[in-house]
């Protein structure tokens, strides 16, 4: 039998110690980031409580579209394409001069008219806020503010592909902590100038497209690639990526949708309940964005490159290693999730214009949306398999599929169980689009698991297991956080936190698993 200390096979490792150092690079840089963003929407929390509803319907529209067109879609169609120009030794600042102009082409007019029709897509994606013409009016206004932030952290995401593409990771994973600087600085700042304090926050996301695209131009004028855009609708490079766009456009954000789709039907729904879905999600993605996101934005460009150079040994490789490390971070980070839903809540979000009400109804929530990050997860791993290899067709059918399911189960749970009941609702169709993906690539032979997946799954669960056992052993009584201080609740929660760590770090170092394990292929 093999042994992870002795492999008998000279079966291909991916460059994982690379692979590992650059997604350490992001996952530090994302984690500051988070943080940031953790403590802007404490700030929020804390200044407008759950009336922030008209500010997060406002803000989610155009963070939909930029999901779509700049982290999502065009992101996963732009860089294979890229990184085979580069492979190729193609002219590379021609095609960004090119896609950089077409954007703009694309975006700039789609940016114009959905600020003239402002009022007309708060009532697609609010419909519930109708009712209340205040309310409808005040999220109308916003939206005209906000939504030019689209064009402007497209631009910010085209230029970071850029340079992720060359290997620059820190510049554009740090960049989304400007946002936060931004929204902080408006709360604190800019709200008494207002007769309405909710406009400080959107005008402080407008500034911060424009600091965001600012601040990465000179990494990228460094490579030597900064050119005057110019829309080229001919150029081959852009109808390449086009043609790969437009499917990715569904498969690759599907869990906004189903989260633009909790907000339309959670419009319906009791006052307050936009915001606590908001919290809860902001908190779910806080180990998404540090772990995930980070791997899967270090895997494409790698395997974009692997397929390109015709390797596919070393693409299932480091494919392989992306799925082991989600389920190293994921599954921990899931578990903690659930069992600390209330705790989370109230130590981070219990102060100002928060209620315990609020706290309740924001942990249910927080419960069904970390019960589906392994999920959440391993979509950000396993849909990249796809795009690297050009293949926007599949994850788009699948991304279908599973938006479907998350409409059907939609229907009866938030008939039972309100606002938790559409969270629970993505959480299913996200297994549900993870399960797809993996047996896509697992049968069109673009993955294979790797020998050692026994030992690896068993150790990872029963290192959990021990660490949710200390957990419940030190956990108080919910009531208990609500009575604690401000002091008491923090310190309590940095005690089970660290608890938590110790035990499951602890478990997996017991049970054989070593730093180097991280960084090469682990076989039985």
């Amino acid at each position: 039998m093999n042994t992870p200390d002795q492999p008998t096979t000279p079966t291909p490792k991916p460059e994982s110690s690379s692979l590992l150092r650059s997604s350490s690079i992001v996952s530090v840089m994302t984690l500051l980031s988070r943080v940031l963003g953790l403590a802007r929407d404490i700030l929020v929390a804390s200044y407008f409580g759950a009336r922030a509803d008209a500010f997060f319907v406002a803000f989610k529209i155009p963070n939909f579209f930029r999901r779509l067109f700049a982290e999502g879609a065009f992101s996963v169609a732009f860089v294979p394409v890229l990184s085979e120009y580069k492979v190729q030794e193609k002219d590379v600042k021609s095609l960004v001069r090119a896609v950089s102009g077409t954007l703009l082409g694309i975006l700039g007019p789609f940016t114009i008219l959905a600020v003239a029709t402002a009022p007309l897509l708060t009532w697609v994606f609010a419909p519930g806020f109708a009712s209340d013409p205040a309310k409808f009016a005040l999220t109308s206004e916003l939206l005209r503010i906000t939504f030019p932030y689209l064009l402007l952290i497209s631009l910010t995401a085209f230029y970071g592909s850029v340079l992720n593409t060359y290997g620059n990771f820190a510049i554009p994973a740090i960049t989304p902590v400007l946002l936060n600087l931004c929204l902080i600085l408006a709360t604190f700042y800019f709200t008494p100038w207002f007769e309405e304090p909710l406009m400080a926050l959107a005008w402080g996301v407008m500034l911060a497209g424009v600091v965001q695209l600012g601040f990465q131009l000179p990494f990228v004028m460094r490579l030597g690639l900064l050119a005057l855009p110019k829309p080229a609708f001919q150029d081959s490079g852009v109808k390449r990526i086009l043609v790969l766009m437009v499917p990715a456009l569904f498969g690759v954000s599907v869990s906004q949708i189903n989260l633009l789709l909790d907000v339309l039907l959670a419009s319906f729904l009791q006052a307050g309940s936009v915001s606590w879905l908001y919290y809860s999600d902001r908190l779910s993605q806080l180990p998404l964005g540090v772990f995930a996101i980070a791997i899967a934005v270090v895997i494409l460009p790698n395997l974009s490159k692997k397929h390109a150079a015709k390797d596919q040994q070393q693409f299932n490789a480091t494919l392989d290693w992306g799925i082991r490390m989600v389920l190293l971070i994921g599954v921990p980070s899931a578990l903690a999730l659930i069992v600390l839903a209330t705790p989370l809540m109230a130590t981070i979000f219990y102060r100002g214009e928060i209620t315990e009400f609020d706290v309740q109804n924001m942990s249910l929530s927080l419960m069904a949306y970390g019960a589906g990050l392994l999920a959440f997860m391993l979509i950000k791993v396993l849909a990249p398999g796809f795009y690297a290899r050009q293949d926007t067709k599949t994850p788009v059918k699948i991304g279908i599929r599973a938006m479907v399911a998350n409409m059907v189960f939609n229907l009866p749970l938030v008939l039972l169980l309100a606002h938790t009941g559409l969270a629970l609702a993505t959480t299913l169709s996200a297994y549900l689009n993870a399960f797809w993906l993996f047996w896509g690539l697992k049968k069109a032979g673009f993955y294979t698991p790797q020998t050692g997946w026994g030992k690896w799954v068993l150790r990872i669960l029963m290192s959990n297991g021990v660490m949710v056992a200390v957990i419940f052993a030190l956990n108080p009584e919910t009531q208990a956080w609500m009575d604690f201080s401000e002091w008491q609740r923090i310190a309590w929660m940095s005690a089970l936190v660290g608890a938590g760590v110790v035990s499951y770090g602890g478990s997996l170092l017991i049970l054989g698993v070593r730093p180097r394990h991280l960084s090469a292929r682990a076989q039985d």
